[in-house]
């Protein structure tokens, strides 16, 4: 290590060649999933590097590597700990279940349709609107409907098909 502090490059990779198996048996020691073991070693060997110029060479390299690595494999079990609680891995249900939502042009089409439909009955009377509001919007039949507003249900056919009328020449139907 302190042939690589002085700039020694071919030193350097030696060295991170041979802390390898160190790091992999401090991982293992730690009871580091087999699938994870690699990203300890990434990590360890990363932190190395970046803390390179803090070794002391008068001290045991070894003592500090597996310093690093311990920490590194015990932040990697808190990870994987808080993935594993969080995330479910199940590839195929993503396959079978689209997103109802993930068409966000068509989300803001619905929306900008909804508004003009808003708009365009809130031009209507009010006996077309409640008729329009029961009977399309509730879903309710004439006799639901004409119970709900006090109306005969003739009435209420009435201002329906007005409103029809009116929906249909201001949205540039026929008739």
């Amino acid at each position: 290590m302190a042939d690589a502090q002085a700039g020694d490059r071919v030193a350097y990779e030696k060295l991170l060649s041979e802390c390898i198996p160190v790091i992999k048996r401090v991982a293992r020691s730690h009871a580091v999933p087999s699938d994870f073991i690699d990203d300890v070693v990434q990590e360890t060997l990363l932190t190395v590097h970046q803390a390179r110029q803090t070794y002391d060479p008068s001290r045991s390299f070894t003592a500090w590597l597996k310093t690093i690595a311990q920490r590194r494999a015990i932040d990697g079990l808190r990870r994987t700990s808080r993935t594993r609680t969080r995330e479910i891995q199940e590839p195929l249900a993503y396959e079978n279940h689209s997103d109802p939502n993930g068409d966000p042009e068509n989300a803001a089409f619905q929306n900008e349709l909804a508004e003009v439909f808003d708009l365009a009955v809130g031009k209507l009377s009010t006996r077309q609107r409640e008729a329009v509001e029961h009977l399309a919007l509730k879903s309710q039949s004439f006799a639901q409907a004409a119970m709900a507003t006090g109306r005969s249900t003739g009435s209420l056919r009435l201002n329906w098909h007005r409103a029809l009328k009116t929906l249909r020449a201001q949205f540039g139907g026929k008739r």
